[in-house]
């Protein structure tokens, strides 16, 4: 029986002039090249959205039921934004598919016509989860007819994660509480479930699968709802990952110390403080597992 997917989207309807109406037509047109280039793979694209989103949705796309709270509804903010909770948009997609493995992107990814493909590939040498790392992109581009410029273009790495891949049966074990979308700690929470929860992940953080338009690494955040998702992470989330998280699960803990430090310690998705407790941590299992083997060598005399 072939393995099936499902790539999960939450569309925001905006006015024609707005920056981002652009980019998620140009989005929308990937996803559906990326598709018919797989053919005849088994991929279901949906959508999850707030009501007045759904005008924008094109038919290829399978519309699920409207989410029904936002971040607004959980907590108070100066600003009013409607970002609607990552754990509502994947539990929308697990009540309603039965497909063996969970694709979630952010609006503003773009795939590239082998993007699924790949992630086939990856699936069937025992991958259970993956995380894809984005190209970025001149500020160039603002029409669906620009699609070929657009995957010519190699732009330059991300060091964050926006592309998730995972089997289904994970998003049952998945704390994340009411982490929003569009905000940090989405990535790192998502990043820190796979690592506690998932036993073959794979990092594909230097092949050409998909893009961004726009090269700003870490552009300006709402400090309101920064607080507010790192509040979620840091109080509600890690505390119930963290006996789950080892440094060996982490993408890079294979690399030598210094390697995998200068790593961690560079890429915001990792805290320098919990790397180095996970290094600690090691470090003395190493040191006690020592430790029992010479106690057993003693004792059988010799």
């Amino acid at each position: 029986m072939s393995v099936s997917i499902a790539h999960i989207i939450n569309p925001v309807g905006v006015s024609p002039a707005h920056p981002l109406f652009a980019i998620q037509q140009i989005t929308f047109e990937s996803i559906r090249n990326a598709k018919a280039f797989s053919a005849p793979r088994n991929i279901e694209i949906c959508s999850t959205q707030f009501e007045e989103d759904r005008s924008i949705i094109p038919s290829f796309i399978t519309v699920l039921p409207n989410l029904t709270r936002s971040i607004l509804d959980e907590s108070k903010f100066t600003k009013q934004r409607k970002l609607p909770l990552v754990a509502d948009i994947l539990n929308a997609l697990g009540q309603h598919s039965k497909a063996d493995y969970v694709v979630f992107t952010n609006m503003d990814i773009g795939l590239m016509p082998s993007f699924y493909e790949s992630v086939f590939t990856e699936i069937e040498n025992g991958h259970d989860a993956i995380l894809i790392t984005r190209r970025r992109i001149a500020n160039a581009y603002h029409s669906i007819d620009q699609l070929p410029a657009i995957y010519a273009d190699l732009g330059k790495p991300h060091p964050g994660y926006d592309t998730f891949v995972f089997k289904r049966e994970l998003l049952e074990k998945f704390i994340l509480d009411k982490i929003c979308v569009g905000i940090p700690f989405l990535e790192v929470s998502l990043l820190h479930n796979l690592v506690a929860f998932a036993t073959n992940l794979k990092l594909i953080d230097r092949a050409h699968l998909t893009f961004h338009i726009g090269m700003e690494v870490m552009p300006p955040v709402d400090e309101e709802y920064y607080l507010h998702n790192r509040k979620c992470y840091e109080m509600q989330i890690l505390p119930k990952l963290k006996l789950l998280l080892t440094k060996e699960k982490f993408p890079y803990g294979d690399l030598s110390f210094f390697s995998r430090m200068l790593k961690w310690g560079l890429n915001p998705c990792y805290r320098t403080s919990l790397m180095l407790e996970m290094e600690g941590m090691s470090a003395k299992r190493k040191a006690k597992f020592l430790l029992d083997e010479l106690r057993w060598k003693i004792l059988q005399g010799g």
